[in-house]
């Protein structure tokens, strides 16, 4: 495949692209389906909590907070409303232990971005909740590398034309870098940028995509180390 050229600025998205985050979330769904024992099965605890997700999405958006708060409903709602005022505690700590992990960085990805800061401008494109990304971002000790920091409600062609239009650059100079298809590569694909997928080994249900992209703007990456082989 031939290396992509033309490019001003490469975007990386941040959670399971930097650092490890996904696993957190699969953790905290199964100590929430413990919880939930006396009252459903693990299978029915799941499929209600990420009904509940859904639901709160336009209200919420995304990261560990919103997280917590469909951790709380869904729990009342599948305890018929008996879950007791300690189990509502359990859950909300379940929450905080999230915002407490580490940021444990990937394989590479200090040394790439060292590498590719001296001849591109290095953004960060995410969504999430601004206070748990910044926090992130800080311990993560990247900070240096990046120009520009973008926290999005949502990841769609319109927040990344908003975006390109405030870096003041075409499509076609722009590279995203993320683990979704759903929400890194895709959109930015359809308004004619670049996207480089990086596979996370767990991705959230709502992200999954399963149709087949056919672009020659896209690129399949097995590693973050891997990207410096078309640039």
């Amino acid at each position: 495949m031939n290396k992509i050229s033309g490019l001003k600025v490469i975007a990386f998205d941040a959670d399971d692209t930097l650092w490890e985050n996904e696993t957190f979330f699969r953790e905290a769904e199964k100590q929430f389906a413990d919880l939930m024992k006396p009252y459903v099965t693990e299978k029915e605890a799941m499929r209600i909590l990420f009904e509940v997700e859904m639901d709160n999405m336009e209200l919420y958006g995304y990261g560990i907070k919103a997280f917590m708060l469909s951790l709380i409903e869904a729990g009342h709602s599948l305890s018929g409303y008996q879950m007791t005022a300690r189990q509502t505690h359990q859950l909300i700590e379940i929450g905080k232990g999230m915002l407490n992990k580490p940021v444990v960085l990937l394989e590479g990805v200090e040394a790439v971005l060292a590498q590719l800061a001296d001849k591109y401008k290095l953004i960060v494109a995410t969504k999430g909740d601004l206070l748990d990304q910044e926090r992130k971002l800080k311990k993560s000790g990247l900070l240096k590398y990046f120009h520009h920091i973008e926290v999005m409600s949502d990841k769609n062609t319109d927040t990344y034309q908003s975006l390109i239009n405030h870096l003041d650059i075409e499509a076609h100079e722009l590279l995203m870098v993320g683990n979704s298809l759903k929400s890194d590569i895709l959109p930015v694909l359809n308004i004619g940028g670049w996207g480089a997928h990086i596979p996370f080994h767990t991705t959230w249900q709502h992200e999954v995509v399963t149709e087949e992209i056919s672009s020659d703007r896209f690129y399949e990456v097995k590693s973050m180390t891997g990207l410096l082989t078309y640039l």
